[in-house]
């Protein structure tokens, strides 16, 4: 496994995914939650908390970068990411692999791996290092993007 540049925090992921998109010229929006009270996975904060147990203030991001294919980035407190490429969900990414994986799919090495039984298709996203990341295409038609990119 290839060790990607550390990103501590949420706050690192987002100007990483940031320097992707102004390399690749994508325009990007940035959504942010702070606060256990503002999270999404934070059933074990008490309620009304900001802060979880152990005093830290979560930071959790939400990443919409324009053009085709359609990428949204989601960035967990917990070092952890999910990224959806044309409605293709990979989700429980490493947060470090974010910008190498982004790298990777607007570069032009993502492709689509189709199989005749059962029918259906992948989505295959190689990164640095022999690391691939793979999910079934959801329905039976492809988008444009994806189509575009069968082997």
């Amino acid at each position: 496994m290839t060790h990607h540049p550390h990103l501590p925090t949420t706050e690192s992921a987002v100007a990483a995914v940031r320097a992707v998109a102004a390399e690749y010229r994508r325009a990007m929006t940035v959504t942010e939650d702070i606060g256990a009270d503002r999270t999404s996975r934070r059933s074990s904060a008490p309620l009304f908390s900001v802060t979880d147990p152990d005093g830290s203030l979560p930071h959790e991001a939400f990443v919409e970068l324009d053009g085709s294919p359609a990428v949204d980035v989601r960035l967990f407190p917990d070092g952890d990411a999910a990224i959806t490429v044309d409605g293709v969900e990979f989700q429980d990414l490493p947060r470090d692999c974010v910008p190498p994986f982004l790298t990777a799919v607007y570069g032009g090495l993502a492709f689509v791996k189709g199989r005749f039984f059962p029918p259906g298709y992948q989505l295959c996203v190689p990164l640095p290092g022999d690391e691939t990341y793979k999910e079934l295409v959801p329905g039976v038609s492809l988008t444009p993007w994806l189509s575009g990119r069968v082997r």
